[in-house]
Parts: C-alpha cells; sequence; structure tokens
C-alpha cells in the first residue's frame, strides 16, 4: 500500500516503483491510500500504509525523528535530494538562444548581486522606473522571505515586489514571457513542469547559513531530503521489495521533466511513470537485478502508454 500524497512527483514516483514491483516482482496486490502529509505519515506509522516515496522529511523532522528512533518506520535513504527555490531569469537572457534569434542582453549576470544594474531590461510596465521582480503567491511563506531577501540583497531599491495572484499566475508570467522571448526575473523551484519546458537561469546567491536563514534571509534556500520510509513491519515481512526501494533514488531535473510531460500531454500518473521508465532506462537499471530489469522492459514493450 502506497500513500498517495497531493502532489504530481510523489504519485508518478508511487507508479514508478508499482510498475517495477508489479512488472519484475510479480507482486500484484498494490494499492494506493490516498491522503495528505500527515494523514499518510500516521498511516504509515500505524501499518494501513506500508510505502512513502517522498517524505520531505526538514518539514516534518521532530515527528519524523520520533518514528524512526521508536521503530515504526525504517529509512531507506534519499529518493532526490537535490530540489531547490530560487531566482530566476530566461538563460536566453544571458546565453542567447540562436534558433530563436535572441542575441544575449546581459551575459556579465551571474548572481543576484548583478541584478541591480540591469533593472533597466526587467523594467515594470506599471512603475517604469523600477524594474519587476515575480514573487509567490499570497500567504506563501517563501513569498514573505523572498520579499525580505529583496531588502536585504538591496535590490528593492531597484525592483517592485509583484506577488503572484497564485501558482498559476506565476507559472503564467514566466510561460508568457519565455513564449515572446522577453527578460523575466522572479521566483520558482525545482522539480516542477515548468523548469522541464523552459531553459531558466538559476542566479547565484551565498551559500545557505542556519544563522543568517534565521535573521536576514540573505542567503540560497535549504534544499530538502526527500526520502522513502516504509513501516517497519512490512519491512520485516517484504525483504525484496525493501532492497529494490534501498537501491531507488531519482534527480529533481528527472522530475521537472516527467512534470512537463505530464502537463503537455494531459498523461495520467501511470502514464508518467511510464514514460520516466522509457526516458530513463540506463538511470533506474541499477536499481534491479538483470532478470527484474529485462522483466520490466518487456511490460513497457507491450504497454499501450
Amino acid at each position: 500500500m502506497f500513500g498517495d500524497l497531493p502532489w504530481d512527483s510523489a504519485l508518478v514516483n508511487n507508479r514508478i516503483a508499482a510498475f517495477i514491483l508489479m512488472h519484475g516482482y510479480g507482486y500484484e496486490d498494490i494499492e494506493f491510500v490516498p491522503g495528505d502529509t500527515a494523514t499518510i505519515f500516521q498511516g504509515l506509522r500505524r501499518g494501513y500504509v506500508h510505502i512513502n516515496m517522498e517524505v520531505w522529511v526538514e518539514r516534518q523532522q521532530e515527528e519524523y525523528d520520533d518514528a524512526v528512533a521508536v521503530g515504526d518506520i525504517i529509512d531507506l535513504g534519499t529518493n532526490f535530494d537535490d530540489n531547490w527555490q530560487g531566482w530566476l531569469i530566461p538563460l536566453y537572457v544571458v546565453e542567447g538562444d540562436p534558433e530563436r534569434g535572441i542575441e544575449p542582453l546581459a551575459p556579465e549576470i551571474e548572481t543576484v548581486f548583478d541584478m541591480n544594474d540591469h533593472w533597466q531590461l526587467f523594467r515594470d510596465p506599471e512603475q517604469p522606473t523600477k524594474g519587476r521582480f515575480v514573487n509567490g503567491a499570497p500567504g506563501w511563506e517563501a513569498t514573505e522571505i523572498n520579499s525580505l531577501k529583496l531588502n536585504t540583497y538591496g535590490l528593492d531599491e531597484y525592483y517592485t515586489d509583484l506577488v503572484a495572484r497564485s501558482e498559476e499566475a506565476l507559472v503564467g508570467s514566466m510561460t508568457g514571457a519565455y513564449e515572446r522571448g522577453e527578460p523575466w526575473f522572479g521566483y520558482h523551484w525545482a522539480p516542477s513542469a515548468a523548469l522541464g519546458k523552459f531553459d531558466m537561469y538559476r542566479l547565484e546567491e551565498p551559500e545557505f547559513d542556519e544563522n543568517i536563514w534565521g535573521t536576514t534571509y540573505a542567503c540560497a534556500y535549504p534544499s530538502n531530503n526527500v526520502n522513502i520510509a516504509v513501516n517497519a513491519e512490512f519491512a520485516a515481512r517484504y525483504g525484496e521489495p525493501v532492497e529494490f526501494l534501498q537501491n531507488y533514488t531519482t534527480k529533481a531535473e528527472q522530475h521537472s521533466t516527467v512534470l512537463a510531460y505530464l502537463d503537455e500531454q494531459n498523461a495520467s500518473h501511470e502514464e508518467a511513470a511510464i514514460y520516466y521508465l522509457r526516458e530513463y532506462e540506463d538511470w533506474w537499471i541499477r536499481w534491479v537485478p538483470a532478470d527484474v530489469f529485462q522483466a520490466v522492459q518487456n511490460a513497457l514493450q507491450h504497454s499501450r502508454s
């Protein structure tokens, strides 16, 4: 029983692992239990969820540490830990895009501290004496942090702080600018469908520092450990699946590509899982023995997705 958390990368991870367990190892009795973060984690502790493919550890650190310490769950290690949040501009601003006839506009931009000299490129049409920074949506913790960062980096003198109405509005702002080949400066994260579609340049910031983070926030966002965890009783009964899951690791860039496929093709999560297995065969071959790999390959060849 997989905990079906309510976001796309978790739903796809579940179906990637389930496809391998079903077609490679012969486990046919697989279920997906829907729920939010707290519900799925409690289910994992109590045994009515067996597998959680995406525990964002730092977001539930205290409870996670307790569950591991008392032996309710077993941590099988990192699924992916290269997730990030940050400030972006289109790559063509720095490098150009010959195929689209776009010349480099500011090849010298590398860090957030370079942005004060280039505010005119990102001019706010509603306040043309400043550039525009496109922030997250109201109520997001990141939106408040970004506003503080603008201030502590001294960029509030050069940029307006446009809070997007919603996630859709934030993504729409990036999408519209990118499709027109225009400059854009704003906040986003990986993995995400947008970063699977568009070549964006992540601006360098000072390395994450806990002391700075809790005060001025004038450093990079911390990344999270996104781990795989299983119920302890399940692990005691099912050694083969647990061994497979211990080998299971992915990358944020892979998930961004899959999320873009999911969005562009209006695909199901099952179809996106099959897309991952076909696209990244050279990657997941390391998760399983040769006979399992061959069995999954055969199943993929006969899949209509």
